[in-house]
């Protein structure tokens, strides 16, 4: 405990130096916050009635169409998130402030740490927030069990940790603020490339492998199930291998990059 008591100690006082400054900067989490709210609401009230012709044969109302698109929805606020998260760490780099973290008496770890959870834990208020507006515009989930609401929140927080750290290194590997925005954006694509808004089977026969060797499908396909109380087959342990991949592929490059000697 001796050993671990600084290191949490150190990793507690930076989640609170990284939701404070989360505060200070309501733009990069209110982005994450107002497009896929924009997205729900557009793909409901304006393209609904055309989209649910792609469900279940063209025999799709509106409201099984917003029972399909939640979930995919909910997926795409925590593909937001890592862009905010990006841009946050570019400004640490950019700003010095890392160099003189790294002359400080403090767990080295601690600051990537503060980050990630401070990320994740917006990601999930922000995606509890989507699904309130997603209920308040039809959106029931009543053949789900609470087992299945524990795994689905939980799904979230996983999908969330493993692209939070690709975002982190991606903005320790970005020159400056503007190249960690761009970077992170192939985070904000994948959702509209995956079964978010139509089934992959409904999709032009060259474009349904891009759609479906992705992470997002499996995880929306996995979430979509949970949701609704219906099968989710073999996705949920790919979305798990996914996510165990990305996570530590992120982990092992984000912690190369902050322990390398600044030149």
């Amino acid at each position: 405990m001796s050993s671990l008591s600084p290191a949490v100690r150190d990793s507690y006082t930076m989640l609170r130096r990284n939701l404070l400054h989360a505060r200070r900067y309501p733009s990069l989490t209110l982005n994450v916050l107002l497009m896929p709210i924009v997205l729900l609401l557009l793909f409901v009230y304006v393209f609904g009635d055309v989209m649910s012709a792609g469900i279940d044969g063209g025999g799709a109302g509106r409201a099984e169409y917003i029972a399909y698109l939640v979930p995919g929805i909910l997926l795409m606020t925590i593909g937001g998130a890592p862009v905010g998260t990006a841009v946050s760490v570019a400004m640490d780099m950019t700003e010095g402030i890392i160099a003189r973290f790294r002359t400080m008496a403090i767990h080295r770890g601690s600051l990537l740490i503060g980050h990630v959870v401070g990320s994740v834990l917006r990601a999930v208020i922000s995606v509890v927030l989507v699904g309130a507006v997603a209920v308040a515009v039809g959106f029931r989930s009543t053949d789900a069990s609470a087992l299945e609401w524990l795994a689905a929140l939980g799904l979230l927080a996983l999908v969330a940790t493993a692209f939070t750290w690709i975002a982190v290194g991606t903005g320790l590997a970005s020159p400056n603020v503007e190249a960690a925005s761009n970077n992170a954006l192939p985070l904000m694509i994948l959702p509209f490339l995956s079964s978010a808004f139509v089934p992959v089977d409904a999709m032009p026969g060259w474009f349904q492998p891009v759609a479906e060797y992705q992470p997002f499908t499996p995880a929306i396909e996995t979430l979509r199930g949970l949701l609704l109380g219906s099968a989710i087959g073999n996705e949920w342990w790919i979305t798990i291998c996914w996510c165990l991949g990305l996570g530590t592929l992120g982990y092992f490059w984000a912690t190369s990059l902050f322990h390398r000697d600044p030149r």
